[in-house]
């Protein structure tokens, strides 16, 4: 058995072949800073392929959440437009790093997952959750930003565009039957208890076959995606960059409805 102790926010925990990194910040729902989205794909990129680490599952720690997004405290340091471009690169950067990981990744989902925590969980191979699930990315209600292209990519081909869209303009979370229903999912568990039992056993699964059949699957996938890629950058200034975000953002913070406006 092996943890990592450099970073208390995300652990790393090594049984029988199967690395569990665990979101670890339970009082903010485990909110993702930038050191643990760093964290997470440096482990990716740094997987050993000899065979000492067969899978790894994603989880969060306290039994509420998954992972509830980035930390919005840190977008208070946004000025310009570039920094708004840098921190999407650093996000795409760290779903790239999930999915050119050369093991199985899985995602066992309890509670909520919004925000960053669905863009990493739909970046993994697999998913599979609890009964308590619930999904999205309730931007249009609360912050005023958007997804990267690669983002609403990745998401339409795990549950089609018109899906996406819905979900983006009502600002709705996906429950757990309509997760099933729509293959966002593929199991659905009845407790947090009965879902790490099963990413145990999925992982132990997934990780006793072929690795190079896998891991040819998972290259190929992720290229006929990228081979799609377009120019975002206009788009993500317009939100990042306006009023309306500020806005959001300090109505979140302060937990109040934020006013539109527009700008």
């Amino acid at each position: 058995m092996a943890m990592n102790t450099d970073l208390p926010d995300l652990t790393e925990d090594l049984r029988d072949g199967i690395l569990w990194v665990t979101f670890n910040r339970p009082e903010a729902r485990n909110a993702l800073t930038f050191a643990m989205y760093e964290r997470l794909a440096r482990i990716c990129a740094t997987m050993p392929t000899d065979g000492s680490v067969r899978a790894m599952v994603t989880s969060g720690a306290g039994g509420r959440a998954y992972a509830a997004g980035t930390d919005m405290t840190q977008f208070r340091a946004f000025e310009t437009a570039e920094d708004a471009l840098a921190y999407e690169r650093r996000i795409d950067a760290v779903l790239d790093a999930i999915e050119r990981c050369p093991v199985p990744t899985i995602a066992a989902i309890h509670g909520a997952c919004t925000g960053g925590g669905a863009s990493i969980a739909a970046a993994c191979d697999l998913r599979i959750a609890s009964a308590q699930l619930k999904y999205g990315f309730p931007i249009a209600r609360t912050l005023g930003n958007c997804l990267a292209a690669a983002n609403l990519a990745r998401l339409s081909e795990l549950i089609g565009a018109g899906r996406v869209r819905e979900m983006i303009f009502t600002a709705r979370l996906i429950e757990a039957d309509e997760a099933l229903s729509c293959g966002l999912v593929s199991e659905i568990l009845p407790d947090e208890a009965a879902l790490m039992a099963r990413a145990a056993e999925l992982a132990a699964l997934v990780g006793g076959m072929a690795p190079l059949t896998l891991r040819a699957t998972k290259e190929a996938l992720r290229r006929n995606r990228a081979a799609a890629k377009v120019d975002d950058d206009d788009l993500i200034t317009s939100c990042y960059m306006s009023e309306d975000f500020r806005i959001g953002m300090e109505a979140f913070l302060g937990k109040t409805k934020p006013e539109w406006t527009g700008r």
